[in-house]
Parts: structure tokens; sequence; C-alpha cells
């Protein structure tokens, strides 16, 4: 591809951000797209088959590079908790980070996380990511019955999206809200996984007395 046309494409995914960001997935069309990056409507297909296309080539490269990091936290040779609960900062800084497209990159043609054979790749990544998430929990817990991680993983990663959710409109910077409420959202993690831990010791006590 000559600079030009790597330029066109760069110009027409900056414009897919803006308006996604702006309007939502859904919402917006090819003919809108083409049209803010200033080309015609017939050729933003000659760079992209789909809108598809233009939310994996937006959003793979960001989720691979966050994947790794989580990754990288999840093989430190640290207990299950410290390690759950770096993750979880790792996740809010990048939902934080990227507010304005968080819900693009993760939410946009989403499946179930429990889908084993999700069709697009973004799906398996982001899957992928639950997963790691869902490991670290399990390390904390000690628990094998599948039904009730993925329960309480899902909870776990409500919190985090009602973290962000919280802090999307904020006018602080990242780092500063990180600095101030870091230990808030560690405590999260903490509270969470003792709450988890009742649960299962009351559940074994029910199982024991029947």
């Amino acid at each position: 591809m000559n600079k030009r046309s790597e330029a066109t494409k760069q110009t027409i995914l900056i414009a897919a951000g803006n308006l996604f960001s702006q309007k939502g997935y859904d919402a917006v069309t090819m003919r809108e797209i083409a049209k803010e990056a200033g080309c015609s409507h017939t050729t933003i297909y000659l760079y992209f088959q789909d809108k598809v296309t233009l939310l994996h080539q937006l959003s793979m490269p960001v989720l691979q590079n966050f994947y790794q990091k989580l990754q990288d936290i999840s093989h430190q040779q640290n207990p299950p908790l410290e390690k759950l609960t770096e993750m979880s900062r790792e996740y809010i800084y990048f939902g934080l980070h990227n507010k304005n497209m968080y819900s693009i990159f993760i939410n946009a043609r989403s499946t179930r996380v429990d889908e084993e054979k999700p069709e697009l790749e973004i799906n398996k990544l982001r899957n992928e990511i639950f997963s790691l998430l869902m490991n670290a929990i399990q390390e904390c817990l000690n628990i094998q019955e599948t039904a009730r991680l993925l329960a309480y993983t899902r909870i776990y990663y409500y919190s985090l999206n009602g973290v962000l959710t919280t802090y999307s409109y904020m006018h602080e910077s990242v780092e500063t809200i990180m600095e101030r409420l870091t230990p808030t959202f560690d405590l999260m993690v903490e509270t969470l996984i003792a709450g988890f831990t009742a649960k299962i010791n009351e559940a074994g006590r029910e199982d024991e007395s029947n």
C-alpha cells in the first residue's frame, strides 16, 4: 500500500473512531464514516469490507496490548489476591485512559463471555481477557464449580464497569483519579473476594448439614 493509500486508510479509521465514540457503534453507517473522512461512500469499501472490519482494525491492536499486560501480571509469582488487585488496577486504568472508546473496544458487537467459539475474532480476544480475570479469581477462591466461579467473575466485572461508568465524565486526569482512588479500588477487590469466600463457606456448611 502506497503512502497516499495508507494515509486514506488512517483517515477513515480516525473518522470511524470519532463517530463511534460520539454516536455509538450501532448508530453509525459506513456512508457517515466516509463523509467524515472526506471520501466517497464507494471509496471506503476499497479499504474496509464493512463496519465490522473497521471495528476490528480500530480495536484489536489496543485489546491485544491490554491482554498482554494482564497476562504478564497473571504470570507473576505473587499471592493470588495481589495479582487480582493489580489486574483490577490495570483494567480500571485501561478503561479510564480510553474512556471515549472503552465501550466500543469492549462492548460493540460483543457476545456472551461464556460462549465457547465466538464468530468474531474480537470476541475471542474479549473472552480471553475475561478468562484471565476469571482464572485470577479462581486462584483467590480455590473453587472448581464452574457456574459459581462464572457468577462471581461477572459480579467482579460489573464492579469494574461500575467504577468506569462513575468516572467516565470526570475532568480529573487519569493519573489523578488513580492516585486518589486506588486504595478504594483495592478495597473493592478485597471486599468482593471476602464476600465470595463467605458465600462459599456458607454453602459448604449447608452441604454438611444436609
